[in-house]
């Protein structure tokens, strides 16, 4: 499943300093430790093979995130085990290509591979009571108040009351308007007006002050800083605009000017040039194992049917750009016009080979080519046919959203039960809804993620047709 990051916002610099420390170290730190010690257990000695698994299970856990909040354990274990299996299997394929599982002994890497989820979930448990006593031992107990009591400022209330190990203690809103006019979801705790909270905050200690007003309220809110100024309280601005739907969003500046991102691609920097060398690597050892399947399967579709062996498609891939996407051939049409009826069950256009094509999702193979080329990514929303993307970009906000991304083979939506048909706008929208969250909350784990749950799709042959 997909988690929330927690946010360190408000906290003391030394403190972030610690706890982003403890929060990106937990998982590595157990993962490699707990192989060096089942390698002492066993007598074996430290090697390069080992130190060399080591480092690279380092770097595969090291971008880890923490469970979202209200998440119950079984569904903190059920996650973590889950992601520790798509790593296994990433290392797994790894070490059988390039001939390296010879290297290692097999007691100690059942050991470390039993044991490591073990003492990940062990170590997700006590990470509150940790940061709590982190909290403690640093004296980091944080008042804070809203400035504006509405809906925004219940999100945000109800969020640090969600989150204890923050240690901020919200003692009140502020808000000039009569209790009449405000939402049902407004906090009911509303200490005052605006113009008094720099008396308050000076009186009583505050040490966090959350501006939660709409920014055509530029005056009062200009206002309110100025008064501020004569405090000690950190000041933060929480606009509205975070009550709408956002993708990948960030501060960024251009010179000295701040900008916000509200829509933004995943892929930016570092993780851009990690998506692509991670998608080279996947594409090229698959295709080198998958050579002779491809062979046998053109040569069948060459034999069992008059047409071309391959079916080429104009699709939208990256930035919404038209690309050409290879597929086999699995239908006695090579359709490829303004107006495309979908594949649907039983369809009498689809050979008898081309049905087990399908169903087995072999006709993807040819896929891997386009991710060599540039065009397409192991794992991202999978490319609609051009007709159906102009269509379905009129019924449907955010629909072209999904091309911040390059396409995939497979993708977020096609593990969680939207693969195949989409026959009403209903089942649409909501393998839409799936590809944008695959946005919000992209990471090279989620995709080894995918990559492992699409194996048990395609095993099941849910949905294809």
């Amino acid at each position: 499943m997909l988690t929330a990051n927690h946010s360190w916002q408000g906290l003391p610099s030394s403190f972030l300093n610690t706890t982003t420390l403890v929060q990106l170290a937990i998982t590595p730190v157990l993962a490699t430790a707990t192989l060096l010690l089942s390698c002492l257990a066993f007598g074996q000695p430290i090697g390069g093979a080992y130190l060399i698994l080591a480092l690279l299970v380092f770097a595969l856990t090291f971008f880890g995130h923490l469970p979202a909040q209200g998440e119950r354990r079984l569904e903190i274990a059920a996650d973590i085990v889950t992601n520790w299996l798509a790593i296994i299997a990433l290392l797994m394929m790894f070490g059988w290509v390039t001939r390296t599982l010879g290297f290692f002994d097999q007691r100690v890497m059942l050991t470390w591979i039993l044991a490591t989820p073990l003492l990940l979930t062990t170590g997700q448990f006590l990470y509150p009571i940790l940061l709590s006593k982190l909290i403690a031992v640093e004296g980091v107990q944080r008042v804070a108040v809203i400035a504006g009591a509405g809906e925004l400022a219940h999100r945000l209330q109800h969020c640090i009351e969600q989150s204890p190990h923050l240690g901020i203690r919200v003692a009140g809103c502020f808000d000039d308007r009569a209790p009449v006019r405000l939402h049902e979801t407004t906090p009911h705790n509303i200490v005052g007006g605006l113009d008094q909270i720099a008396a308050y905050a000076k009186q009583h200690h505050v040490d966090l002050i959350y501006i939660n007003l709409p920014m055509t309220s530029q005056p009062r809110i200009v206002k309110l800083l100025n008064d501020l100024h004569d405090t000690t309280a950190s000041i933060y601005f929480v606009p509205d605009i975070f009550l709408f739907d956002l993708i990948q969003a960030r501060v960024d500046t251009i010179g000295d000017m701040p900008v916000l991102a509200v829509c933004e691609t995943p892929f930016y920097g570092v993780d851009g040039l990690l998506k692509r060398a991670s998608d080279l690597v996947l594409a090229t050892a698959i295709l080198i194992l998958i050579a002779p399947i491809m062979l046998a399967i053109a040569i069948a579709i060459k034999r069992s049917s008059p047409g071309p062996v391959l079916f080429k498609q104009r699709r939208y891939g990256l930035d919404g750009r038209e690309i050409i996407v290879y597929k086999f051939r699995t239908m006695t049409v090579c359709e490829d016009g303004p107006e495309i009826r979908q594949a649907t069950q039983d369809d009498n256009r689809v050979t008898k080979l081309g049905a087990f094509l399908r169903a087995s999702s072999l006709d993807e193979l040819p896929q891997f080519i386009n991710v060599l080329q540039g065009r397409m990514s192991v794992v991202g929303p999978r490319p609609h046919a051009v007709a159906h993307n102009e269509m379905y970009r009129k019924l449907i906000n955010g629909y072209m959203i999904r091309h911040k991304v390059r396409p995939g083979i497979t993708g977020w939506a096609q593990v969680n039960g939207q693969r195949g048909e989409t026959a009403t706008l209903d089942k649409m929208k909501a393998r839409i809804e799936y590809d944008l969250a695959y946005l919000r909350n992209w990471s090279l784990r989620l995709d080894l993620l995918i990559i492992l749950k699409t194996v048990f799709v395609v095993w099941k042959r849910q949905n294809a047709y």
